[in-house]
């Protein structure tokens, strides 16, 4: 069955959007996003080279999630001061770098989404650590504390993040 239909929820998944972008259920268009769901997928199976992970701990993507999304609204309005009020001399715009302890591809999707989604950091690149522990090249556009974000990636962003990846594998 995994040999005709890889991935069956993006398959209907893409249907769905065939037809809702469409905007019809004529015959015409529900065979045509029949026969794109299930290309798609079969046509770019090859391309994925892992598999997509079982999630244990949901509440802790959950509890992550939620974290992330205070933190990118106390950033925004920080941001937000800044640029409007604050004297630009006095912005510290600096690059940072944290060492990573997660490994896993997908947990490292995540993290790249979380850090730049939230406003005022940029994930620059993974680089080589000296102690042989990669390292995130992170900008920060206002850098006041350096270890206050290395403190907070690593037990806000990557613990939890370990926690629901690594344990998978």
């Amino acid at each position: 069955m995994k040999r005709v239909f890889p991935h069956p929820k993006v398959s209907l998944a893409l249907w769905l959007t065939w037809l809702l972008l469409n905007e019809t259920v004529a015959a015409g268009h529900l065979l045509l996003g029949a026969a794109l769901a299930w290309l798609i997928p079969l046509w770019t199976s090859r391309l994925d080279p892992l598999r997509y992970p079982r999630l244990k701990r949901p509440w802790a993507l959950l509890r992550l999630l939620w974290m992330a999304t205070v933190e990118i609204a106390r950033s925004c309005v920080n941001v937000s001061r800044i640029i409007l009020f604050a004297d630009p001399q006095g912005v510290r715009s600096m690059f940072l770098r944290v060492p990573l302890d997660i490994r896993h591809p997908f947990g490292l999707a995540v993290l790249s989404c979380l850090i730049n989604s939230t406003p005022g950091t940029v994930w620059v690149e993974i680089l080589p650590g000296r102690d042989g522990r990669d390292e995130l090249a992170l900008h920060v556009f206002d850098l006041q504390d350096p270890q206050w974000w290395i403190d907070t990636i690593k037990q806000r962003y990557e613990q939890p993040l370990i926690e629901i990846f690594e344990e998978v594998t």
